[in-house]
């Protein structure tokens, strides 16, 4: 890839679903552009180690998933899960079953007031949070219709107060959904998050 880069054949070379040992082997043998990891308010790991290690090495991160593969979303139910086809491979993914999806669902819930705050959806917000993380520079979301699109759209936009986050971060404890920190970085030492 970086000779690649240097014939000037591409402009620029990431990668994605590393962890910070490979990125480092990476980075010894060219700059690490871009890291694409998963990363919403319940698969969270990211924000422990790779997301950090990028914003140190001027790595951009266009984070995947920010809403869980629907999860996070105003309209999803357990319904839902029961209604997917057979072959739809979120049937046997754990946060799409027991009391994982339980726990989703509630954090999901918990994310409706401060929407309304926003006048915005709990899309929106769930990519607003992963958005608030000190070295993500954007976020890859997924629609199979104009209508889900509408439902997200002002995610970029929104900006989560410090008090926002910190109520998502105490929503979460009780609904012991997913794994990984809760608060961005700055937000965690007090200090505001956003320019």
């Amino acid at each position: 890839m970086g000779r690649l880069v240097d014939e000037g054949k591409i402009r620029y070379a990431g990668v994605c679903n590393f962890g910070v040992e490979l990125l480092a082997s990476a980075e010894a043998v060219r700059h690490v552009d871009s890291l694409q990891p998963p990363f919403s308010l319940i698969r969270r790991d990211s924000g422990a180690d790779v997301i950090p290690w990028a914003a140190a090495h001027g790595t951009g991160v266009i984070a995947y998933s920010p809403m869980q593969s629907g999860i996070l979303t105003d309209t999803f139910s357990v319904e839902r899960v029961v209604a997917m086809a057979d072959t739809d491979w979120r049937r046997q993914a754990p946060n799409f079953r027991g009391p994982a999806l339980s726990a989703n669902i509630a954090l999901r819930d918990a994310l409706r007031p401060i929407a309304e705050r926003h006048g915005t959806s709990v899309s929106a917000v769930a990519i607003g949070w992963v958005l608030a993380w000190p070295g993500v520079t954007g976020a890859i979301v997924g629609a199979r219709s104009p209508e889900q699109v509408d439902g997200w759209i002002g995610g970029s936009g929104i900006r989560l107060t410090e008090d926002d986050l910190a109520e998502i971060a105490i929503a979460r404890r009780p609904a012991h959904a997913g794994s990984g920190p809760l608060l961005p970085p700055l937000a965690a030492s007090g200090r505001s998050s956003h320019q």
